[in-house]
Formats: C-alpha cells, sequence, structure tokens
C-alpha cells in the first residue's frame, strides 16, 4: 500500500457521523440538513433533455481533451463571464470531471517528486482535497489562516521566505468554502507578485463563483484579475464547475483553464489517469454553459433564502451574509462540536463544525467556535431551519 495514504486525515463528513454516533435526532421534527454543500434546486430541463438525447454517443471513446464544442463553450462564457480579450479554447480550456478531481490532479502533475522539502500552500478553514492532493504528491500542506479580523483574507505575510521558496503550488478559493469571502484586485495583485517572486503554481478554485447577490456585481475571477492587471495567466489556472451554477453536481462537469504549458502537462497526466468525460455529459455540459437564464434564476432563489435567512439567524447569533456562495459561516456561543451535536439532538438540524474544515495553525484553529450553514434546500426548510436554530440558541 501507499503509505503516503496512512497521512490523509478522516473527511468532515466521517467526523460529523462519529460525533453523532448515538445521539437519537428528537423524533417529533422531521430532520434538516443543512451540513453538506450539495446543490437541492432542481436540474434545468435543457440539461437533461440534452443529456438524456446525447445516450447514442455512449458507444464512442471520449477524447481525454473533450470535444471542440464543448471547449469552445467554456471558452466563449469565459469571455462572456470575466471580459477577457480572447482565450484559445485548444490550448488554454480543458474539461474535466468535476472540480474536485481537477483540484487533486492538479497537484499530482505540478509537485516535483524528487523535491523532497515541497511546499503546497492552502488557506485554512479549507477544501479538503487540497491536503489530500498535497500529500499524495509528496508535498507538505503549509495553513494559512483566513481570520474574521482580517475580513477572511489570507495572511500571507505569516509565511517565512524560506517556506514560500519550497512552496510549488497556492491554492486560493474565492468565494471561499467556508467564508464566502472574494478576493479584490489588490489581493490578487499580492498574489500574483508572491508567484512571480518564488515561481510556484496558482490554482484558482472558482466553484462558488456563479451564485451572487447583486447582478451587477459578480465576483472578480482569477483570469480576469490578470488581465485588469495587464498580465498573462502565466503560471495560473483556475478550476469551475457546473455542480453549483447549473445544479448538477451529480453530472460531474467542470473545467480547467489557464496557462497553456500547464494544461498541456496536465492533459497528459490525465490522459493515463482516464479522466475523460462522457460523450452525453459533454453534450450538456454544454448545454449548460451556453445558457445563462437558469443560473440567474438559481441566484435569485439563494438570494431570496439569504435575505431572508440571516436576519433570522441574527437574532441569536453574529452572521452576516457572505460576499458569496451559499454557506452562512457562523460564530458559537459554545464549542462548534457541542453546539452541532446539541442542536442535532435537539432540533433535529444539520450543520458542520468549523473545526473539522480546518487544521491548527500558528497556535489556532481558525474554524474552531464555527459552524458552516449550508443554505442549499428550497426556502421553506431553511427558514425552519433558521427558526429552530435561533430557538436552540436562546437556550443556551
Amino acid at each position: 500500500m501507499n503509505p503516503r495514504l496512512r497521512s490523509l486525515q478522516p473527511y468532515p463528513f466521517e467526523k460529523l457521523r462519529d460525533l453523532f454516533d448515538g445521539v437519537r435526532p428528537n423524533p417529533g421534527l422531521a430532520h434538516i440538513s443543512l451540513g453538506i454543500g450539495e446543490p437541492q434546486h432542481s436540474t434545468p430541463d435543457l440539461i437533461k433533455r440534452a443529456l438524456s438525447g446525447s445516450l447514442a454517443k455512449l458507444a464512442s471513446y471520449p477524447p481525454t481533451a473533450g470535444g471542440d464544442s464543448l471547449r469552445q463553450a467554456i471558452a466563449d462564457w469565459l469571455v462572456l463571464r470575466y471580459g477577457l480579450r480572447s482565450i484559445d479554447s485548444k490550448t488554454e480550456v480543458l474539461p474535466v470531471n468535476g472540480s474536485r478531481e481537477a483540484l487533486f490532479a492538479l497537484a499530482q502533475t505540478v509537485v516535483d517528486p524528487e523535491r523532497h522539502d515541497a511546499v503546497v500552500v492552502c488557506p485554512n478553514p479549507f477544501y479538503q482535497i487540497y491536503e489530500g492532493a498535497a500529500l499524495l504528491a509528496g508535498a507538505r500542506p503549509h495553513f494559512v489562516n483566513t481570520l474574521s479580523e482580517q475580513g477572511f483574507a489570507a495572511d500571507y505575510d505569516s509565511i517565512a521566505q524560506d517556506l514560500w521558496r519550497r512552496t510549488q503550488l497556492l491554492y486560493v478559493c474565492s468565494p471561499g468554502n467556508p467564508t464566502g469571502k472574494v478576493l479584490g484586485l489588490p489581493e490578487w495583485k499580492e498574489i500574483f507578485a508572491l508567484a512571480d517572486r518564488y515561481g510556484f503554481v496558482i490554482a484558482s478554485d472558482e466553484c462558488y463563483s456563479e451564485i451572487y447577490f447583486d447582478e451587477a456585481a459578480p465576483p472578480l475571477g482569477a483570469l480576469q484579475a490578470a488581465m485588469r492587471l495587464g498580465r498573462g495567466f502565466e503560471r495560473l489556472v483556475m478550476f469551475s464547475s457546473l455542480s453549483k451554477r447549473s445544479n448538477v453536481p451529480g453530472m460531474r462537469s467542470g473545467f480547467v483553464a489557464g496557462d497553456a504549458a500547464i494544461l498541456r502537462a496536465f492533459l497528459l497526466y490525465r490522459t493515463y489517469h482516464g479522466g475523460a468525460m462522457s460523450p452525453a455529459v459533454q453534450e450538456a455540459s454544454t448545454a449548460a454553459w451556453r445558457d445563462e437564464a437558469h443560473v440567474r434564476e438559481n441566484r435569485r432563489k439563494y438570494a431570496e433564502k439569504f435575505a431572508n435567512v440571516t436576519p433570522m439567524l441574527q437574532a441569536a447569533l453574529r452572521v452576516e451574509r457572505p460576499d458569496a456562495g451559499f454557506y452562512l459561516w457562523a460564530p458559537t456561543p459554545i464549542a462548534d462540536t457541542e453546539f452541532a451535536r446539541r442542536l442535532y439532538a435537539e432540533q433535529s438540524v444539520t450543520v458542520l463544525p468549523g473545526s473539522f474544515l480546518a487544521r491548527e495553525s500558528g497556535g489556532v484553529n481558525p474554524g474552531a467556535n464555527y459552524v458552516r450553514m449550508a443554505l442549499v434546500a428550497e426556502i421553506g426548510e431553511c427558514l425552519e431551519a433558521a427558526r429552530r436554530i435561533v430557538e436552540f440558541t436562546r437556550k443556551l
């Protein structure tokens, strides 16, 4: 067995199952889960029609690089969404089976296994795939805290020069999971300057980019920031997904875009990795990327939920609406694990303890005494969950 597997920690939801082991939730209340960031809105009919209408194409092996029509649809969407002057669909875009697979696989492509001191820098709290990808690539993850007193911005000044010199990959998540923080142009300028100085690759996870609250102010993307700063895409790749944007988490469809040299190496890795996307999924994905009406309706539903749920919760918790995304990152009056366990027992509502999403760094666990609430269900269920959380919290 690969000895590096022993370095992996249980996934947050495994920890949650252990936390709830032996707990019997209130039998008089229907269970409501705000724990998993799995979209519950219905999948648009146009995507289902494209998928079912393309089943005959399952008789052919798909190319790992994806078909021309899908790559062009993604390139067109990138130009439309981020105002890019251009992007080459053949060399700067690569369809992938969801951003999770690609975020993991990129580390295996980028990290030099002969560098026994290699470092991968991750935000903290973070998406656990970053950590696992680093460890299985033979690198050491280094966690940079994103704290409320800093507006949830990463404290890159806390990283010593010697560690930056050993860094080969930096994961960035904007809008952030779980904080919802969106990086602005000054923050991207700092990140690009660090990458230029130390030569590492930037992996920008933007899978929540299409869930925001002001149609006139979509979140800034990494490629967009590079263009505004007069840069190319050197050492930069961004990841996006249809899961949240189009409510198709089970379709496993996304893309990577950016530095052509990195994507060329990544395609070589994925050719051996077996990462080709189903032809029917490609057709459905093309239809999804070419339609914005269903995405605007999806945003409207999330905006309505946040507009109603956030004020309710503010009666009992110091919670604020995020910049973007579908999570509320709420501080708890007691330990986050105790809060989650008791809330489940007394009110049959599941939330995720923030400490499960972070590691101790600099003497603190930045997720401790927070819980993550995923407002993914329909509004009625979210409002009922909020009512129960307020009732529970007021009794503490």
